[in-house]
């Protein structure tokens, strides 16, 4: 029986009328025959020895000519067969993707249709204000949409009208829930955007209706309509994030930021009205607790007239409920626990450690507070922002005092200095009662109290030997100091963190004022002498106090501190340094004023001239003034010691200078001698007198009148007034063989020097010159 293809392939007219299988099986048949001869000759060939050349000739022509035959049968059936088979298999596929399309066709023509009759629906549920019916209408056609708009390769130029009409009723609807919207949560807001304004808050009105108006046709709650509307549409958090604005600037952050105002709740029919009232209240910042009692009635408010609404998160899925207060919570929960802790917990953290335990109440009313809302599904359980910063009072405190600590002492740096107290050797700093390391309490003790002990030959040193000397120190100075004294006692009753701060916050003080005063103070500190002379006590005072500070505390202070962190001697280098260099930048400006008078005197030549005498006369004055003034601003200010010595040293420098100016002289006559030796004995007179003790110094007064002491030229500037006045021989007396107190504080060549230029060339001239050698 011929094959299904072979006939296929007979009828088309395309194979010989002959049957394929037909030509296979006689071929077959044949090669059987040829088979059977060709091992039968190779038989008798090779088994009987026969000759039976010409036979196998034959056969190997018969095996060839059917081998042509199988070749042609092959080449028929892949030429002609595999063709018509390839034509099926096209023919196929067309079919089928044919019937793919329409497929697709009514699938889309079926999209179509649901939206349209989604679309309709809507419009039906609009009118009717069924809200929750239009919301879920306008996402089924949305949805069907969406599916068009997926199918690719079949785009319809109908699709893009279709979206334009989908926005337009979606929009449409979400005017018609704003509506709504409004309706229920009516503000009346005052008519500038100003949030700081006591009097602009209290025109804050939010009007909230619970129950439908007289005029409205339907009873149903229209609130959860709406509310639902809007999750539908994924517009609730957008409707609500507007809302939790209002309600933070308006209502819950003036009520954290004004003491005075309170929320008042009016019950109306158709609703409630909530409304601010202002009381007089005397408090600067509003006591926690009152802070939260006034935020939990405008929010169980709120909770109970527009949240308490259940609202499906999506749509048909009754076990997914969206809580709308933990929505309004999310939006408002950050910005209003941000205002309470910024301008509420802040001021209430106690700024002395006693206080602390008084703290607790603050504590508990947070954590009250917290569960409040979280009952009211405001909060989550996991947000306790606001606990966590009230629980944390201990850093906060340390932190705060820290502040307030630096705060004071950088005011206390940049007040005035001129304001002064006197420091004496009696004058003593109360030290805190510390507890002792048995754990009672100390005496109070003075500080410094520095009483030596008894050395080995039973000579105790002074009652004041390691006291700071009288001067004048800035009021500011020692106020800072009790402040550094008052916080390292407050560092011995806190815990050890706290402690710890508060000890490195007063080493930071100090580090401030070896920073900002000179830098603050510093066009004061190089124009005023007096300042410059305080700015030097105030230096030596604080280093004075840093030697034993840490000491007194260390034992009272935690570890690592009492094991000797716990000190300020590393800082006495530097303060003390500070001084000096503040006062030794003064003093060399106090000479180069000196010298500039005196290079004003015309280098003391020719005196006989009355402009050059008055010259030289005034430039004395006027360095006579100069000490003088500087004598009156520094006697009371500098220790005894100090000031002699910088006086000294400025005397000194203009004798110094007139001294040499004199010596340098080539040619002095009799009335020039007469005319220098006159300015000389002035500065010899008057000079002096800077160092007179003041009343109260009297006990000072044998180390000030020695002068020669604190001038180091003070004794050769009264040789050069002796030689100006002497003959040569008693100046050849007071020479002495280079013994005598002229030698002393002459050398020869300027006693040589001095000797042709007072006198003229003559033998006793050159017989003097011989004996100075």
């Amino acid at each position: 029986m011929a094959s299904f293809v072979t006939e296929v392939l007979a009828h088309s007219g395309r194979l010989e009328k002959e049957d394929l299988g037909t030509k296979i099986s006689r071929l077959s048949r044949r090669v059987e025959e040829v088979k059977g001869e060709v091992c039968d000759m190779i038989n008798k060939k090779y088994d009987e020895f026969l000759p039976s050349m010409q036979s196998a000739e034959d056969l190997v022509a018969q095996v060839n000519n059917l081998n042509r035959d199988v070749d042609l049968l092959k080449s028929t059936i892949d030429n002609e067969v595999q063709n018509e088979l390839k034509v099926a298999i096209s023919e196929f596929t067309e079919l089928k993707q044919q019937l793919e399309r329409n497929t697709m066709i009514l699938g889309v023509l079926r999209q179509l249709q649901e939206f349209n009759s989604a679309i309709e629906k809507y419009n039906a549920a609009l009118s009717e204000r069924n809200y929750i019916n239009a919301a879920e209408q306008l996402e089924k056609a949305q949805s069907c949409l969406k599916i068009l708009k997926s199918r690719k390769g079949f785009e319809l130029k109908v699709l893009k009208s279709l979206g334009i009409e989908l926005t337009v009723q979606k929009q449409n609807m979400l005017y018609h829930l704003g509506e709504e919207w409004q309706k229920l949560a009516v503000w009346k807001l005052p008519p500038s955007k100003d949030h700081s304004s006591l009097d602009l808050i209290l025109k804050t009105e939010l009007h909230l209706c619970t129950l439908p108006s007289a005029d409205e046709t339907s009873s149903a709650p229209v609130l959860g309509s709406v509310l639902q509307a809007l999750a539908i549409l994924g517009e609730l958090n957008t409707k609500l994030k507007f809302f939790s604005q209002l309600l933070l600037n308006y209502i819950l952050k003036p009520l954290v930021l004004y003491p005075s105002l309170h929320a008042v709740v009016e019950t109306h029919p158709q609703g409630v009205i909530l409304r601010f009232e202002s009381t007089k209240c005397e408090q600067e910042r509003p006591p926690p607790a009152d802070v939260f009692l006034k935020l939990k009635v405008v929010l169980e408010l709120l909770h109970k007239h527009l949240l308490d609404v259940p609202v499906e998160n999506q749509i048909g899925d009754e076990n997914n409920k969206l809580v709308l207060a933990e929505v309004l919570g999310d939006l408002i929960w950050e910005d209003i626990s941000e205002s309470i802790i910024k301008d509420c917990l802040v001021y209430s953290i106690p700024t002395n450690s006693s206080k602390l335990e008084q703290y607790e109440e603050v504590i508990k009313a947070t954590e009250q507070f917290e569960n409040d809302l979280k009952g009211m599904k405001y909060l989550k359980g996991d947000a306790t922002e606001l606990l966590k910063y009230a629980r944390n009072v201990n850093s906060h405190f340390a932190s705060k005092k820290c502040q307030d600590v630096i705060v004071t002492a950088r005011n206390l740096m940049t007040s005035e200095i001129h304001n002064t107290v006197k420091i004496t050797p009696e004058s003593k700093v109360n030290v805190p009662k510390l507890q002792s390391p048995g754990g009672e309490k100390t005496k109070p003790q003075k500080s410094p109290s520095r009483e030596a002990p008894a050395l080995e030959n039973e000579v105790k040193l002074g009652q004041h030997t390691f006291s700071l000397p009288t001067c004048r120190i800035s009021e500011s100075v020692e106020k800072l100091m009790e402040l550094a004294y008052q916080t390292l006692s407050e560092a011995t009753t806190s815990n050890k963190p706290c402690a710890i701060q508060l000890f490195y916050t007063v080493r930071n003080i100090f580090h401030l004022f070896y920073d900002v005063v000179p830098t603050y103070h510093k066009e004061n500190l190089q124009k005023l002498p007096q300042l410059s002379a305080i700015h030097h006590n105030n230096c030596m005072y604080i280093a004075h106090h840093l030697l034993t500070l840490g000491h007194q505390f260390r034992y009272h202070l935690p570890t690592p501190l009492s094991d000797g962190a716990a000190t300020f001697v590393d800082m006495v280098p530097g303060f003390r340094r500070l001084g000096t260099e503040t006062f030794l930048a003064q003093m060399r400006l106090q000479k180069g004023e000196l010298l500039d008078r005196l290079s004003n005197a015309r280098s003391f030549i020719n005196m006989e001239d009355e402009d050059n005498y008055t010259a030289g006369h005034k430039a004395i004055r006027q360095v006579i003034h100069q000490l003088s003034r500087l004598g009156k601003v520094w006697q009371d200010v500098l220790p005894v010691g100090i000031y002699c010595k910088a006086m000294g040293t400025l005397l000194n420098t203009a004798i110094t200078e007139m001294i040499n100016k004199i010596a340098a002289l080539e040619d002095i006559s009799t009335e020039d001698g007469e005319r220098l030796y006159t300015l000389c004995r002035t500065m010899i007179e008057e000079g002096p007198l800077v160092f007179t003790p003041l009343l109260e110094e009297g006990k000072n007064k044998k180390y000030q009148e020695e002068v020669p002491i604190y001038v180091q030229k003070w004794m050769k500037f009264k040789e050069l007034m002796i030689i100006l006045q002497a003959n040569l021989q008693e100046i050849v007396d007071r020479w002495a063989d280079g013994k005598g107190p002229l030698a002393t504080e002459f050398s020869t060549n300027e006693v040589k020097s001095l000797i042709r230029a007072l006198f003229q060339n003559t033998e006793r001239r050159a017989a003097a010159l011989t004996k100075i050698k």
